[in-house]
């Protein structure tokens, strides 16, 4: 099948090699048959609900946050009845924030959010900068990355983080919680890029576009031989319990 992807803000977001996240997909999906048609979403271009099965924006510098920030809630709409229908999205880093109810700055200065993801986010005054793995308790599953942010993205009560922090900083540094789920919607701070080493993750959300394409359930995946991918997210895995989380 044809898997519909819209990039959001491919020129302005895309720091610590995220755009690997796409490749990962590419590939995952080409050898099982599919094909990943992926469409530019900028500045100025509208989101319509139905036209994509899969979302992904990643991270960016603050200037190029600021610059998108309100071009992105006037998509907020269309992405969230893409969302509440079915569509499935990942959301990376600033991205991540961005989807929340928006960011707040030290000097008081804010940059507005979409509404999507059940948070808000705010400056800290230290980065948190390392290597993360989490345990994925939804899933049976863990994600290994790297963060590096200073924002202090606080989830709602009642909010399911994306997993729980077995060691680094995740989304606040104490409620060891990480990202967020909603639906089919999932955001992180955790770059790398994400997906070359969590390789589970990239076939979730395939199978959650699926579905939606289809109007069906999530298929069951032929498994790949991911003997590489396993060794990465070990590495990354063992990194994060030997040095992850110290200011």
């Amino acid at each position: 099948m044809r898997i519909r992807v819209g990039h959001l803000y491919p020129d302005y977001l895309n720091i610590y090699a995220d755009r690997g996240n796409i490749a990962v997909l590419a590939r995952r999906a080409s050898l099982r048959g599919h094909e990943l048609d992926v469409d530019a979403l900028t500045i100025g271009d509208d989101v319509r609900p139905g036209a994509h099965d899969l979302y992904y924006i990643g991270g960016g510098q603050d200037r190029e946050q600021a610059l998108i920030a309100p071009d992105l809630v006037g998509k907020g709409p269309g992405l969230a009845e893409a969302v509440e229908t079915g569509a499935a999205l990942l959301a990376v880093c600033g991205g991540y924030q961005l989807l929340g109810r928006g960011y707040l700055g030290h000097q008081g200065d804010s940059m507005p959010g979409v509404g999507l993801f059940p948070h808000e986010t705010v400056a800290g005054e230290r980065r948190m900068i390392g290597d993360v793995l989490l345990e994925c308790r939804w899933a049976g599953r863990t994600l290994a990355g790297f963060e590096n942010h200073a924002g202090r993205t606080h989830l709602d009560p009642g909010a399911e983080p994306l997993g729980h922090v077995v060691a680094g900083f995740g989304n606040d540094g104490e409620s060891g919680h990480e990202g967020v789920r909603v639906a089919r919607a999932v955001g992180t701070y955790l770059h790398g890029p994400l997906l070359p080493r969590n390789p589970w993750l990239a076939d979730w959300l395939l199978a959650q576009a699926l579905a939606y394409a289809t109007g069906g359930e999530p298929p069951e995946l032929q498994p790949l031989p991911d003997r590489l991918e396993a060794e990465a997210h070990a590495v990354s895995a063992q990194r994060a319990r030997d040095r992850g989380g110290r200011f």
